[in-house]
Order: structure tokens, then sequence, then C-alpha cells
């Protein structure tokens, strides 16, 4: 798609609470891994507050839900350093720190080359693509032909 980027989010729902030290790897690693994703071929944008995170933006007053909202040049790029890089590393290890959730909570979605989306309107494309299903308007690594390293990552690890 000439003229648009893909955007992700991705929610994960904690075990337990963020100073907890059962997740300490994963809250310890965080700016580690953010860093990898910005210094990645492809990478655009992602929202952060003024720590350099974004866990602390919640939905709905439950502090146990942590978005991640980025924006990438192509899903190529994003698989890649989803799949290549440290990120795959605690990939792997997601079940030791989120509960398994009961809709999907990672979905993409074409922006304009510039547009940094707000976390509400992905917070609307994840909505949507739970409740209509994959389109080319919000939609997950099964819907892209060419993604193909999430087919043997799903399996690695339990899901989360």
């Amino acid at each position: 798609m000439t003229g648009f980027h893909i955007a992700e989010l991705n929610v994960a729902r904690l075990k337990h609470d963020i100073n907890d030290p059962r997740i300490a790897d994963f809250v310890n690693n965080l700016n580690r891994v953010n860093a990898a994703a910005e210094r990645r071929d492809g990478f655009v944008w992602r929202l952060k507050d003024e720590a350099g995170s974004s866990v602390a933006m919640t939905r709905e007053a439950d502090p146990m839900v942590i978005p991640n909202l980025s924006v990438w040049r192509d899903v190529t790029s994003l698989e890649s350093f989803v799949f290549k890089t440290v990120h795959k590393r605690f990939y792997d290890r997601r079940a030791e720190w989120f509960e398994v959730m009961d809709k999907m909570h990672f979905v993409m979605w074409p922006v304009a080359i510039g547009h940094e989306p707000s976390l509400e309107e992905a917070w609307r494309k994840l909505d949507q693509y739970n409740a209509e299903g994959s389109s080319d308007q919000a939609f997950g690594w099964d819907h892209v032909p060419d993604a193909n390293l999430w087919r043997s990552a799903r399996c690695s690890g339990s899901a989360a």
C-alpha cells in the first residue's frame, strides 16, 4: 500500500501488579526491548509517556491491562522485530507474566504516513477486529500472506 504505514496495538493482562517481583524481569527489560525496536529498520513511532513506556496507559481503569502501540513502515519490518530480535526471547516467556486473554489482543491496521494513532483509535481497531473479524482495516498476522514467522512462534510458549 503506497502512502501507508502499519500501526499495531498489542495488549496484555498482567498476572501480577507491575511492581511485583514475579514480573520484574519483564519490567526491567522494557527499556531494552523498546530501544531495540526504535533502532530497527522500518520502525516509525511508538506511544510512550515521560518515562518512555506505555504500561501506565490502561483502559477502563484496569491497571493490569497494559498496551503497546507502534507504527512501522510495513508488516515485514514489524514481523522481523517481533520474531527475530531480543523481543522474541521475551515473547517466548509471555506465559510467565501475562494471563491468557479471552479475545484477540493484537491488531494491525494501515495508517497514513505521518499519522500517530491515539490509544483510543487503537482500542477502536481492536474492538472492530474482535467484533467483525479480519478485514483490510483491522487484522492480525493471518491476514498477511507474506507474514510467516508468527506461524512457528505461536507454537513456542503458550499464547498470551
